[in-house]
């Protein structure tokens, strides 16, 4: 199992860049893909993007492709998120994510969840 521990959301104008921390820890990460969702009010929890954790291969959502990247430190056991060109659309509630064994988009396929962040963007 993996226990995720997110930090460095907040309140960012449209236009402007955030970057999101996971911070991750278990025995091991192999065959663990890691995966960013998020969730507005009303909303369902979407995807947002996903790395595999060893190989770093990544894959983004359409609606954030080109804006957000995905990555990993191996090192510091960490994924981040960077977030460019925010719009206010992305607003949410944002969730670190890990799955097993699984490249699927859907929230299902992740056992293990972090608490969650607000990112809040201004117009």
């Amino acid at each position: 199992q993996v226990q995720l521990v997110e930090s460095g959301g907040g309140l960012v104008q449209a236009g402007g860049s955030l970057r999101l921390s996971c911070a991750a820890s278990g025995r091991t990460f192999s065959g663990y893909t890691m995966g960013w969702f998020r969730q507005a009010p009303g909303k369902e929890r979407e995807f947002v993007a996903h790395i595999r954790w060893t190989a770093g291969i990544t894959y983004y959502a359409d609606t954030v492709k080109g804006r957000f990247t995905i990555s990993r430190d191996s090192v510091k056991n960490t994924v981040y998120l960077q977030m460019n060109s925010l719009k206010t659309e992305d607003t949410a509630v944002y969730y670190c994510a890990a799955a097993y064994f699984s490249i699927r988009t859907v929230p299902a396929d992740y056992g293990d969840w972090g608490q969650g962040t607000q990112v809040t963007v201004s117009s």
